[in-house]
């Protein structure tokens, strides 16, 4: 599933191409995505002028001046530019094309993305106005996640995947980020401490970033706006590794199941 580096690889592959362009038309061969496309939406995008892209957790705004667009990947879904005489295979849903001559191409396999249409500022959208902050932003440090995590007994992997608490933070890039504070992954999220916390904090951030470096984590369908692949699964350390020799310690890394995700760790050097 395309995560938070994935969706922000799209973001700054496509912006270059989109932002100040012209939508002239377009069009949507299939309106059954997760949530159905508005009959309506090929005419109000049709001559918007594109103003700006932003992300907004897994979500990707368009904002033109007639309003905003809002993306989702869902599981297997990509945007990539085209020429206009690429013919649209099997799973190419929805086109845009520009006035640059380029064509914005929507594929989704599974059909789990969405595309919503908004007048109104998106932030207040329902499915992005409980959002908890952004990972990178100042708003999130191992203070904020600490007095955030009081009293609560699910586990601290399932703690830091909830949307509610920060964006995100899914499953490759959780296991990944406990593993770097040395954290176990079932430890309840009230247990501990402001420390590790802090620790935490730093870990979820610098795997983020080492993420959207180096393109997003490639591990099925997923190809950036700019047509190039993430290669970040290359350096992963626990995620997917079951039976392999942990990089730090050489003991075998494990897995497990917390709220219905395998997870990833090394019982040695995670507490």
């Amino acid at each position: 599933m395309p995560e938070l580096p994935e969706v922000e690889t799209t973001l700054r592959g496509l912006r270059p191409h989109l932002e100040g362009r012209k939508v002239r038309a377009a069009q949507v061969r299939q309106h059954q995505l997760r949530w159905p496309v508005e009959p309506g939406f090929t005419r109000y995008i049709r001559n918007a002028r594109i103003l700006k892209l932003e992300r907004r957790a897994k979500y990707l705004l368009v904002h033109t001046d007639k309003g905003c667009a809002i993306w989702h990947l869902g599981m297997s879904g990509s945007l990539r530019l085209v020429e206009t005489g690429v013919a649209p295979e099997k799973h190419d849903h929805i086109d845009w094309r520009l006035d640059s001559g380029l064509k914005l191409r929507y594929r989704d396999p599974r059909r789990f993305g969405a595309l919503l249409w908004t007048v109104a500022d998106p932030l207040a959208h329902e499915l992005l106005s409980h959002l908890g902050p952004e990972p990178l932003s100042e708003a999130f440090d191992g203070d904020y996640l600490f007095a955030s995590s009081r009293k609560r007994k699910l586990s601290v992997k399932t703690f830091i995947m909830d949307g509610r608490i920060v964006v995100g933070v899914g499953n490759i890039y959780a296991s990944e980020s406990l593993f770097q504070a040395g954290i176990r992954p079932d430890r309840e999220a009230g247990s501990i401490s402001r420390a590790r916390y802090q620790r935490l904090a730093v870990a979820i951030k610098q795997i983020l970033q080492q993420a959207i470096a180096q393109g997003g984590t490639t591990l099925r369908d997923f190809i950036g706006g700019d047509g190039k692949p993430g290669y970040f699964a290359q350096q992963l350390s626990v995620y997917g590794r079951t039976g392999e020799a942990c990089p730090s310690c050489g003991r075998a890394v494990r897995d497990m199941v917390l709220g219905q995700r395998n997870t990833f760790f090394c019982s040695s050097c995670q507490r």
